[in-house]
C-alpha cells in the first residue's frame, strides 16, 4: 500500500515536472523552479494524504505542516521570480547551453529532473509519515516537540523573507546589506528556518514509527547541507560579495546559520 502510494506520488511529480519543463523551454527561463521546490513537496504531503481512506490526526497534522511550509514558499518565490525576472544563478549555469542550442535538453537533464529526485527525497519525512500514520495514528507528544520545531523554523523563515522584502522595497537600500532584525543574528534567516521546518516535521513523522525515521532521515539532513554547503548560501554568498560593498564586514560579525547575537569587531 505505502509503495504503491509513493510511486504514485513519483508519477504525479514527474508529470508535473515535464509540463513545467515545456513551459520553460517556451518562456527561456527555468527560473521559476525555486517556486516549485516548496509547491512541490506540497503536492507530495497532499497527494500521499489524499490517497488515505480516512485520514487521522497525525496524517492530517503532517499533510497540514508541509502544505502550509510549501504553499507560502511557492507564492513568494513565484511573485519574486515574477519581480525580478531570471535568476542569475541559473542564467550562469545554462549559458552554454544556450549558446550551443541545448537549452531544452539541459534544462530537463540539469534542472528540472534533477530538482525533481531531490524534492522527492527531502519531502520523503511527509509522505512516509503521512502513509504510515493512516487513520488511526493520534498526534502524540513527540509529534506535538516536532510541531514546535517546526513553528519555530516558520517564524524564521516567514519573518526573515518578509524583512527581506521590505528592505529590498526601499530604494534608499540600494545595493546597502540588509544587517536588520533577524538577518542581525544570522546571514540566513529564512535558510536556517527552512531547515528547521522540515527537521520538525521529520521528529513529527517519527511518531508514525522509529523506521520512518530511520528511513527519512536523509531527507532533513540533505536539505540542510544544500542550504549550508551547496547549492543555497554559497552561491548567494558567491553573488552577494560582488554586489554589497560591505558585505565581507557583515560575515565576519554576523553567525552563518545558526542565529547568535552579533560578534564585536
Amino acid at each position: 500500500m505505502i509503495l504503491e502510494a509513493l510511486i504514485a506520488n513519483a508519477a504525479i511529480l514527474l508529470g508535473v515536472t515535464l509540463i513545467l519543463w515545456v513551459v520553460a523551454v517556451q518562456i527561456d527561463d527555468v527560473s521559476f523552479i525555486d517556486s516549485f521546490w516548496g509547491g512541490g513537496m506540497a503536492l507530495m504531503a497532499f497527494a500521499s494524504w489524499m490517497q488515505l481512506a480516512e485520514p487521522g490526526p497525525l496524517a492530517t497534522l503532517l499533510m497540514a505542516m508541509a502544505v502550509a511550509w510549501g504553499a507560502r514558499l511557492c507564492i513568494y518565490l513565484f511573485f519574486r521570480w515574477r519581480h525580478e525576472g531570471e535568476d542569475k544563478r541559473y542564467e550562469r549555469m545554462l549559458r552554454k547551453d544556450r549558446e550551443k542550442g541545448n537549452f531544452a535538453v539541459a534544462a530537463l537533464t540539469r534542472i528540472f529532473l534533477g530538482q525533481a529526485i531531490l524534492l522527492f527525497m527531502v519531502s520523503s519525512p511527509a509522505q512516509y509519515g503521512i502513509l504510515e500514520a493512516g487513520s488511526a495514528e493520534p498526534v502524540s507528544g513527540l509529534a506535538l516537540v516536532g510541531l514546535a520545531v517546526w513553528a519555530i523554523g516558520i517564524f524564521f523563515e516567514w519573518v526573515g523573507d518578509w524583512q527581506l522584502a521590505r528592505f529590498k522595497a526601499d530604494p534608499a537600500n540600494k545595493g546597502q546589506v540588509m544587517d536588520r532584525g533577524l538577518w542581525r543574528y544570522t546571514r540566513h534567516p529564512n535558510y536556517f528556518g527552512d531547515a528547521l521546518a522540515w527537521w520538525g516535521i521529520w521528529i513529527a513523522s517519527a511518531s508514525a514509527g522509529w523506521w520512518v525515521a530511520a528511513a527519512t532521515f536523509i531527507g532533513p539532513l540533505f536539505l540542510t547541507f544544500t542550504l549550508t554547503r551547496w547549492s543555497g548560501a554559497p552561491l548567494l554568498e558567491g553573488g552577494m560579495k560582488k554586489s554589497r560593498p560591505g558585505y565581507e564586514e557583515y560575515k565576519r560579525r554576523t553567525s552563518d546559520f545558526f542565529p547568535r547575537p552579533p560578534r564585536k569587531l
